[in-house]
C-alpha cells in the first residue's frame, strides 16, 4: 500500500484553508498504480457473492464500474440529485455548510441482494451514509463500503457504523 499512497497528489489549503485536499487522478493516471489499485478491490470482493456494486458520484464511478465488470455484475450509479433520468428515490445529507441530496434509480436493487458501497475516499460520511440509506431503501443490504481513501481524523465511519468498512489506505493526521 505504501507504494499507492505515494502516488496520491496531497493539495493544501485546498478547496479551503487548512483543508489538504487528496487527489487520486495522480494515481489514476499511472496505469500500474491504477491497475493495482483495482485489482486490491476486486481480491477483496471476487469470492463474496455480491450481487451490484454501488458507485458514489464521480471518483466512485470509476472504481465502481471497474470491480462490477471484473466480478461479472452490474453496477448502479448514485447520483447528486437532478441528475438521473428515471423514477428515483434520494435522501438528503448534511454538509459542513448546508446540505446536499443523493438520488438512485427506484428499480435500481432488488430486494435482498447483496451490495458493496464503493467511493474514492471517506472524510465525514455524509454521502456515504445517504448511499447506505438509499441501498437499505430498496431492500438491498449492504456487505462493506470500501474506499480507497480514508481520512480517520474526521470520523466518517461513525456516519455508517453499522456497516463494515474497508478503506485501502488512510491519511491520518495529515
Amino acid at each position: 500500500m505504501t507504494d499507492l499512497k505515494k502516488k496520491i497528489r496531497s493539495i493544501p489549503d485546498f478547496p479551503i484553508k487548512n483543508v489538504t485536499f487528496r487527489d487520486i487522478t495522480t494515481l489514476m493516471q499511472d496505469g500500474e498504480a491504477f491497475h493495482a489499485a483495482c485489482d486490491l478491490f476486486y481480491e477483496r470482493y471476487k469470492d463474496r457473492k455480491i450481487d451490484k456494486i454501488v458507485g458514489i458520484d464521480a471518483r466512485g464511478f470509476v472504481f465502481g464500474a471497474v470491480l462490477a465488470y471484473r466480478l461479472g455484475i452490474g453496477f448502479v450509479p448514485v447520483r447528486k440529485k437532478g441528475k438521473l433520468p428515471y423514477k428515483t428515490i434520494s435522501e438528503k445529507y448534511n454538509l459542513e455548510y448546508g446540505s446536499a441530496e443523493m438520488e438512485i434509480h427506484a428499480d435500481a436493487i432488488g430486494r435482498g441482494e447483496r451490495i458493496v458501497v464503493i467511493d474514492d475516499l471517506i472524510a465525514t460520511g455524509g454521502t456515504i451514509a445517504a448511499t447506505v440509506k438509499l441501498v437499505e431503501k430498496l431492500g438491498g443490504k449492504v456487505v462493506e463500503c470500501a474506499f480507497l481513501v480514508e481520512l480517520p481524523d474526521l470520523k466518517g465511519r461513525e456516519a455508517i457504523k453499522d456497516h463494515d468498512v474497508f478503506s485501502a489506505m488512510t491519511f491520518e493526521g495529515e
